[in-house]
């Protein structure tokens, strides 16, 4: 064989090389790839205005939806992202501004190596508000959200003009025992199965193939630390004191044998101006399982208390 001919067989071979270690590259990113994309489509569907501001250094992703210097404020639950509310933008940016974001160390925000308290997650939705230019909001937690909610009312009061509880709690989630048995699985190395099986476990009956394909991908996308410590955070027996809010309070909660039956009544020891409401028939993502639903309720709760007009 000529020294031509085997140089050009070499050239060959080296591109042949090339082109399949950036296809093996190319699949190893495909799936996060494939959620960005996905999530940034979400985020500017219906004109949402995709945009990001800095807390402690770190980005802090959020959508807009209209203008105002009021809005309502969509806040996720844990291991989740903002477009868990993709059913409510419509609906909602019709009568007023809607703004989601994505918490610290979740969706398209920076995930560091911090202390994910309550505390943090209520300064990062006070980031959004200041870097929006929104004065006053009516704060919507899912889950996760409530209390971080509650810990922005604590901090802004002057800021908040109404909560919306969505399935969270003014009241520990669990007693120091169940909290120690959940971290001590978030904590190993099989963490993922552990979230999987209690995403699973409060997912509801009418829960779409779709939304829960969306709700798989968010916890993926959460790094363990994150995982692990914004439960820590939840369990921090400092965020739950006796200590009232006084601004107006809509509770849409699902109905399900873990709560005590004096619930509603305990919640009113803390939120005297509170409408409550127990769904039966759903389970946790109330506002992925009945959009229409829950985004007439809230919109009606908004109308009765002459919010955000």
């Amino acid at each position: 064989m000529s020294s031509k001919l085997r140089r050009q067989r070499a050239r060959h071979f080296n591109r042949l090389l090339l082109f399949i270690v950036a296809f093996v590259f190319a699949l190893a990113l495909w799936p996060s790839v494939c959620l960005e994309v996905c999530a940034a489509k979400a985020n500017n569907s219906a004109n949402g205005e995709s945009h990001f501001t800095t807390l402690d250094g770190a980005r802090i992703h959020y959508v807009n939806y209209g203008k105002g210097s009021e809005a309502l404020v969509l806040i996720h639950g844990w291991t989740c992202n903002l477009d868990n509310w993709r059913d409510q933008f419509a609906d909602f940016a019709k009568r007023n501004r809607v703004i989601a974001l994505d918490l610290p160390g979740h969706g398209q925000s920076d995930k560091p190596q911090v202390t994910y308290s309550m505390d943090l997650f209520a300064r990062a939705v006070d980031a959004v508000m200041r870097d929006a230019k929104v004065k006053r909001a009516v704060l919507v937690g899912h889950s996760m959200g409530t209390p971080v909610a509650r810990q922005f009312y604590r901090k802004y009061p002057e800021k908040t003009l109404a909560i919306v509880i969505v399935d969270g709690s003014l009241r520990p989630f669990g007693d120091k025992a169940l909290m120690d048995r959940l971290l001590a699985g978030f904590r190993g190395p099989n963490y993922r199965d552990a979230v999987g099986q209690m995403l699973t476990a409060i997912s509801g009956p009418n829960l779409s193939a779709d939304a829960t394909a969306r709700i798989k991908a968010s916890s993926l996308n959460t790094p363990q630390h994150v995982i692990v410590s914004a439960m820590e955070g939840m369990a921090d027996a400092s965020i739950w004191g006796e200590d009232k809010i006084n601004a107006p309070v809509l509770a849409i909660m699902a109905k399900n044998p873990f709560y005590p039956p004096n619930v509603e009544e305990s919640f009113r020891a803390i939120a005297p101006n509170m409408e409550f409401q127990m769904w039966d028939g759903v389970g946790h993502f109330i506002m992925m399982e009945k959009p229409k639903e829950f985004n007439a309720a809230v919109l009606q709760f908004l109308d009765k208390n002459k919010l955000l007009k």
